[in-house]
């Protein structure tokens, strides 16, 4: 069976080849590398009242502006850096998002130091264990998540962005039961 023959989820935009690749490639694969899960977190942040497809489309004009995603960089922007940020064209100019952004970047840095690494933190909430869930915005892992880095200082990460950040890093498979991933 060819690429354009298989079912996808029916999220998928199958006329957007950079969709196809991130949902054939990406989502929903566990990620145990805290650089892929800082990048992701940063997107699902963007994501919030906006599309997957316009936040994913902006994702290398955002790795470029944003220092490869590098939270250690990122948690030592000042006003300066987000008077930049904000005068890219490339980019999602939304203040409080950027300003949430430098802040959980301090935040994930905490809790890299406390945990070891920032998915040791992230998959101790399922043992390590990946879950299968369909149909669902949020769930009771979102919403203690949201509730305990909401307590260590994140912003802008609500239950339902955070349940959309867990399917997209592999701890919530959610892919439809016809899609090929599934």
């Amino acid at each position: 069976m060819v690429a354009e023959d298989l079912i996808r989820c029916s999220w998928v935009n199958l006329n957007n080849p950079t969709y196809i690749h991130y949902h054939d490639e990406e989502w929903g694969i566990p990620v145990y590398d805290d650089q892929l899960l800082g990048e992701i977190l940063v997107l699902e942040l963007l994501h919030s009242g906006l599309s997957w497809e316009c936040v994913l489309m902006k994702r290398e004009a955002l790795r470029q502006a944003l220092d490869g995603f590098e939270m250690e960089a990122i948690a030592r922007y000042d006003e300066a850096k987000l008077d930049q940020l904000m005068g890219n064209p490339r980019l999602i100019r939304h203040r409080k998002k950027l300003e949430a952004i430098v802040t959980n970047a301090r935040v994930f840095q905490q809790l890299q130091q406390e945990w070891g690494s920032f998915a040791a933190y992230l998959w101790h909430w399922t043992d390590g264990c990946i879950l299968k869930e369909q149909g669902l915005t949020q769930s009771p892992l979102s919403v203690a998540l949201r509730k305990d880095l909401k307590a260590r200082g994140m912003k802008y990460l609500g239950s339902i962005t955070l349940y959309a950040y867990l399917q997209a890093v592999g701890l919530i498979s959610s892919h439809d039961q016809a899609c090929f991933k599934s």
